[in-house]
C-alpha cells in the first residue's frame, strides 16, 4: 500500500464537495481531478467555478492539481476518493446510479493496493454492499485482500464561507484497521479542524445520514409549529425569539427545506430501515411536514390575496429567489419550486428573479425562464422565499415597488420587520 505522502490521487466528481478536496489536496500533492463533464473541466482548467464555492486564487494555489474528463488519465492514482451525488428519484427512493457508474469508471483502473474512499452520502452498508460488488467485478480483484475501501462523509455547506472544509472536523474510517489509519492520515494532513475516525465504514455511514436527519426533524418541527401558531394568530418570529432566551433552545426557523442534503437524506435512512422490516414513523411524519411546506405557502399566499379582494386567477405574483439557500447558486432540489408550480394551479402567472440563479440551469432543471429584471408596479403579490443579500439590502419599500397598489407581500424568511410584509411564515 502507498503511503499517504506519495500516493498519487485522484477525486471523481468535482462538485460542490469534490472541488473543494481537490484543492487542498493539489496544494500538497499529484491530483487528477476528473469529471464527466467536459464543460466542467473546461472552466476548472480556465480557473473558473461556476458553484463560487473555491476561488479563483484558491484554484491558482492547487499548482499539483490537474483536470481531466479521461477515464484512462485515472490509471495513474493508487488512492481514489468518489465525491457524486447521491439523489432520491420521483418516488423519492434513493438513486445510487452516479455511485454505482463512478465504481464502475473507477473498477476499471484499480489496481492491487489501491484504495478507494466514498465520501457520498448513503445508508449504512452501501459502501461494502452496494459499491465493493461493482469494483471486484469490473477490476478482478479481492477486496480487502487486493484493494481496500474508506469512508469519510462530507459536511460540505454550500455558500457558506465560515465553516469550510478545512475547519470542519471530518468522520473517517476504513475497511481494515491499516486501511482506516491510512485514510485517517491522508484527511488529517488538509483538515486544521482534525479527524474523528469511526469504528468501522458502516458507523461512519450511518453517522453522516443521521446528521441531516436530525436537522430535518427539527426544521418539521418548528415548519408545524409555525402552522399552527398561523392558526392561532401568532408571529412564529416572536414566539422563537421568545423561547430562545432560554440557554438550551435550539435556534431552528420554519422554512422550505430543500438542497442535496437536508431534504434528500432521510429517504436513505428510511429505505434502509425498511428493507430490514421496520417502518419509520418518526423521519416519515418529518418529511411529510417539509415536503407539503410549498403547498402550505402557496395556500396562505391565496387566502391573503382574496382577503384583499385580489382577483386570484390570473394574477400575477413575482418569486423572489430561487436557490434553495441564501447567498449561494445551489439550485439542487430547491422546493421554491412546489411554491410555483402550486401557485400556477391557482391560475395565477409567476415570474421567478434570482440574482445567484444561472438561467440555463433553472430552465433545465425545473423548465422555469428567469425573469432578469422584475418589472415595477406589476405585481399583484411577491413572494420573499429566499434571504439574499441583495433583497435585504433592498428593503421592503423597494421590493414591494414592484407590486401593484393592492399587493400582498409573503415574506418567507423574516427578512423585514412584521409590520413590513403582510404575511410571513
Amino acid at each position: 500500500m502507498s503511503t499517504v505522502s506519495d500516493a498519487p490521487l485522484a477525486i471523481i466528481g468535482l462538485g460542490y464537495v469534490g472541488l473543494p478536496l481537490a484543492v487542498e489536496f493539489g496544494k500538497l500533492r499529484p491530483v487528477i481531478g476528473f469529471d464527466i463533464n467536459a464543460g466542467r473541466i473546461a472552466d476548472l482548467a480556465a480557473g473558473r467555478d461556476r458553484t463560487l464555492e473555491v476561488s479563483a486564487e484558491d484554484l491558482a494555489e492547487a499548482t499539483h492539481l490537474r483536470y481531466s474528463c479521461d477515464p484512462e488519465d485515472l490509471r495513474g492514482a493508487r488512492i481514489f476518493i468518489v465525491t457524486v451525488p447521491t439523489p432520491i428519484d420521483a418516488h423519492k427512493r434513493p438513486d445510487l446510479t452516479p455511485l454505482i457508474r463512478a465504481s464502475e469508471t473507477v473498477g476499471k483502473v484499480l489496481k492491487k493496493g489501491d484504495i478507494v474512499i466514498y465520501e457520498s452520502t448513503v445508508y449504512p452498508g452501501a459502501t461494502e454492499e452496494d459499491c465493493v460488488p461493482v469494483l471486484e467485478r469490473l477490476s478482478g480483484l479481492r477486496f480487502n485482500e487486493d484493494f481496500f475501501c474508506g469512508y469519510s462523509p462530507e459536511r460540505i455547506n454550500p455558500g457558506d464561507k465560515a465553516h469550510r472544509l478545512t475547519t470542519i472536523r471530518k468522520v473517517t474510517a476504513g475497511s481494515t484497521p491499516e486501511t482506516a489509519d491510512t485514510v485517517d492520515a491522508l484527511y488529517a494532513s488538509i483538515v486544521t479542524a482534525g479527524t474523528w475516525k469511526a469504528e468501522s465504514i458502516r458507523v461512519a455511514e450511518a453517522a453522516k445520514v443521521i446528521e441531516n436527519t436530525q436537522r430535518d426533524l427539527n426544521i418539521a418541527l418548528i415548519n408545524e409549529l409555525a402552522i399552527i401558531f398561523n392558526r392561532l394568530g401568532l408571529d412564529t418570529e416572536a414566539v422563537l425569539k421568545a423561547a430562545g432566551t432560554k440557554w438550551n433552545f435550539l435556534p431552528f426557523r420554519p422554512g422550505l427545506v430543500g438542497g442535496h442534503c437536508i431534504g434528500v437524506d432521510p429517504y436513505y435512512l428510511t429505505h434502509k430501515a425498511e428493507a430490514m422490516g421496520y417502518h419509520p414513523q418518526v423521519i416519515l411524519a418529518g418529511r411529510r411536514i417539509n415536503d407539503g411546506m410549498g403547498a402550505y405557502v402557496a395556500g396562505q399566499m391565496v387566502k391573503a390575496m382574496l382577503k384583499k379582494r385580489i382577483q386570484v386567477d390570473g394574477a400575477r405574483v413575482l418569486v423572489l429567489g430561487l436557490t434553495f439557500k441564501e447567498n449561494c447558486p445551489d439550485l439542487r432540489n430547491t422546493r421554491v419550486v412546489d411554491v410555483v408550480n402550486e401557485l400556477r394551479d391557482y391560475g395565477i402567472s409567476v415570474d421567478v428573479h434570482d440574482p445567484w440563479a444561472d438561467g440555463a440551469e433553472a430552465r433545465h432543471e425545473y423548465g422555469l425562464d428567469l425573469v432578469a429584471r422584475p418589472q415595477a408596479a406589476a405585481y399583484d403579490g411577491i413572494v420573499l422565499a429566499v434571504a439574499h443579500a441583495q433583497f435585504r439590502d433592498m428593503g421592503a419599500a423597494a421590493i414591494r415597488a414592484f407590486g401593484r397598489k393592492l399587493q400582498v407581500l409573503y415574506d418567507l424568511k423574516h427578512l423585514f420587520e412584521v409590520e413590513e410584509s403582510d404575511l410571513r411564515l
